[in-house]
């Protein structure tokens, strides 16, 4: 078996290397360059592997009008648009397969970090899984040379760190954490180690002494959906709702509260993404109001695409339930540009339907506003009261 095992990788790696003098390298580029699944799209894009840092090196197999394909692994392809790329300068020979040395794992005051040291920047992907929670991490393009993963006592956050190469030129990381709940990561490189940066859940998981961003869907020349018979636009209406939720937070006594935005203004959702990594917020809730070609569909319904990230959507729809909304579904693998961050737990509220005339009329009333703040706030309360089962605190039941 052993045998055999060798001559395969052997033989896989002559086959790489006689396909390198045939393959066009370009480096990854622009704001969140992000590698897609497939070429198949409905109105939010093709679904999304994730997205990759900038100057990554890319073996392009083929390409189409808007799109490449991206040869990751011998198995494996990708698709980039075009407009996220440029030129690969490095006058390096390139590699059919690259080797992975040392990792270190490490801990400062604020995050724990786990450094994977490579001979390139190479592409990647990550998502997260449970029970127990692990962030898990592929690298493609790269074969094991990695002999010792160094563990400092500084990690709070991390537990355990180990990998495994599944394939001969894939290796996969994983990342096992010391708490349930996904607090958030970042990934991308430093120099040629791949980082990746994991939050620490807060000391304290009293509502009032954590930072929310409350994000008002559109803006600007993004006007968004437009109501059947009062013709509500959805970007004046997200914003009211926005600002009942920063009243209802506010007068818990939440302290740190980031808006996205405060008045109509444009504010394009990459630049929200990259803004809002710069905030650092304990988690997100971005609101908007769905719309259908269906008149007769209605209803509330959340969203989230990493799994890690549930918890909070569940809550918050269990609660807006009481308002008497039909359960329109929560909603996973979301491909919002919004719910695609690693960086902070999120949630998507689509509070009801423009399209549907009893909900446009629920929707133009200040009342309904204030009632949804509060259900938004309670469900909060609720997922956090869930990570700490003795937690105190104060909710406003009015």
């Amino acid at each position: 078996m052993k045998r055999t095992t060798l001559l395969f990788c052997i033989c896989f790696s002559l086959q790489l290397k006689a396909q390198t003098n045939n393959q066009v390298y370009l480096r990854s580029s622009g704001k969140l360059p992000a590698l897609a699944f497939s070429t198949g799209e409905d109105r939010l894009g093709a679904a999304k592997m994730g997205y990759i840092d900038t100057n990554i090196l890319l073996r392009i197999i083929d390409s189409t009008k808007d799109q490449y394909t991206v040869q990751l692994s011998k198995y494996r392809t990708a698709y980039l648009d075009k407009t996220f790329t440029k030129p690969d300068s490095s006058t390096n020979t390139k590699k059919a397969l690259y080797l992975s040395n040392s990792f270190l794992a490490k801990g400062d005051s604020l995050f724990d970090y786990v450094n994977i040291n490579l001979e390139e920047k190479l592409p990647y992907r990550t998502w997260m899984e449970l029970n127990p929670a692990r962030i898990m991490v592929e690298i493609f393009g790269v074969q094991s040379n990695t002999n010792w993963v160094t563990q400092l006592r500084s990690l709070k956050e991390v537990k355990n760190v180990y990998y495994n190469q599944t394939e001969a030129d894939v290796v996969q990381i994983t990342i096992e954490l010391v708490h349930p709940q996904f607090w958030g990561y970042s990934i991308g490189y430093k120099g040629e180690a791949l980082s990746i940066k994991v939050k620490r859940q807060p000391s304290s998981l009293d509502i009032r002494k954590l930072k929310i961003a409350i994000d008002a869907g559109h803006g600007g020349t993004n006007a968004g959906a437009t109501g059947v018979k009062l013709q509500l636009v959805e970007k004046e209406y997200t914003l009211l709702f926005a600002k009942a939720l920063q009243k209802t937070l506010k007068k818990m006594g939440v302290k740190q509260i980031v808006m996205t935005r405060n008045n109509d203004t444009s504010f394009d959702n990459k630049d929200r993404i990259l803004w809002l990594q710069e905030q650092n917020p304990d988690f997100l809730i971005s609101l908007h109001l769905n719309s259908s070609a269906k008149a007769d569909i209605n209803g509330v319904s959340t969203y989230y695409k990493h799994i890690g990230y549930r918890p909070l959507t569940q809550t918050i729809l269990n609660r807006m339930l009481d308002l008497k909304l039909t359960e329109f579904g929560n909603i996973g693998h979301f491909n919002f540009a919004l719910n695609a961050p690693t960086d902070f737990p999120n949630c998507l509220v689509e509070i009801a339907f423009l399209s549907n005339e009893e909900d446009e009329k629920r929707i133009a009333k200040p009342l309904f506003h204030n009632q949804v703040a509060q259900k938004i706030q309670l469900g909060i309360t609720d997922w956090l009261k869930s990570l700490s089962p003795n937690l105190n605190t104060r909710t406003n039941r009015k």
